[in-house]
């Protein structure tokens, strides 16, 4: 019987599942977009021309869909570019919410990692009841929640602290606080994973040794929950970088990121190739910190020479 297990083709399936998704489902697509990105579409509205002339045997690559991102026009000023500021301005937002996801959703981890055992889950729930609601009707919310006559500004004005409404909507404060409210719980569910494992008795260890609360939280709560934070961290900020429906309806014209600049190159302009270009150095933006972040669980997570 253990002869007829053992030969079963179990760990080739379990294993061979997710490769089969990941490579239909992002490696094919990824393909097809750098394909695509180098194709000279011309005056033709099909992007899939061909790059090799059976012929001459000859790759016609066009390298300007790319060269474009970076320098407009012969002798064009280097990184000046509408989608080098839409790339920047992205890690910019994606950056600033990551923090502010920390701010915020760092103590919400503690104290769901701090409460009696019997709470938790309810207190998990709360964190994850957002995602029971269509993201796009969350986002709507904001508006009417941020408006000139919106909610909180009738407060404001009804409390006495403001005379008259106060531009909060299509603002930089609009699209923090939307992507912040959005992307909260992917910063709060790793930490709360990383700090209920912690071993508390080092805190009242600490506290022995005459460290204060702030000093024991310092030196020995934060030093143990760094996986968490980098994970919680990276988890906020990838996909903050590619965001394009909370820049649509919370950001004004001088908040697009480069979500919405692929968006409108691919079926404004009908620039496929561009697009695509767009797309494939967006990803190569984001392999960065993924890589990192995986260099940095490779050092810290246990491995076979590792005790």
């Amino acid at each position: 019987m253990q002869r007829i297990l053992s030969r079963l083709p179990g760990r080739s399936v379990v294993i061979g599942v997710p490769f089969t998704w990941l490579g239909v489902f992002f490696f094919l697509p990824f393909c097809i977009l750098l394909y695509i990105s180098f194709v000279d579409m011309g005056g033709d509205i099909h992007p899939f021309q061909p790059i090799w002339d059976p012929q001459t045997g000859i790759l016609s690559l066009k390298y300007e869909n790319y060269w474009s991102i970076f320098r407009t026009g012969e002798g064009g000023e280097l990184f000046k570019t509408l989608y080098v500021e839409a790339y920047a301005r992205s890690v910019w937002y994606a950056l600033w919410t990551a923090v502010l996801c920390l701010v915020i959703g760092y103590p919400f981890a503690y104290f769901i990692a701090r409460s009696p055992a019997s709470v938790r889950p309810a207190l998990l729930m709360m964190v994850m009841l957002p995602f029971w609601t269509s993201f796009l009707l969350r986002v709507y919310a904001w508006k009417g929640i941020l408006a000139d006559q919106g909610v909180l500004n009738k407060v404001l004005m009804a409390l006495g602290i403001v005379s008259e409404p106060i531009q909060m909507l299509y603002t930089n404060v609009s699209m923090l606080v939307g992507m912040t409210y959005v992307y909260l719980p992917f910063m709060v569910l790793p930490l709360y994973a990383n700090l209920v494992k912690m071993d508390f008795r080092l805190l009242e260890a600490a506290y022995d040794l005459g460290a204060s609360p702030f000093k024991a939280f310092w030196l020995v709560t934060v030093p143990l929950s760094k996986a968490g934070i980098v994970a919680g961290f990276m988890l906020v900020f990838i996909p903050c970088v590619g965001e394009f429906v909370i820049p649509s309806l919370l950001g004004g014209p001088e908040n697009f990121m480069i979500g919405r600049v692929v968006w409108d190159e691919m079926f404004t302009s009908n620039n496929w190739p561009r697009a695509s270009a767009l797309a494939v150095a967006m990803i190569g933006l984001i392999i960065i910190p993924l890589a990192i972040y995986y260099q940095y669980s490779g050092d810290t997570g246990p491995g076979p020479d590792k005790k």
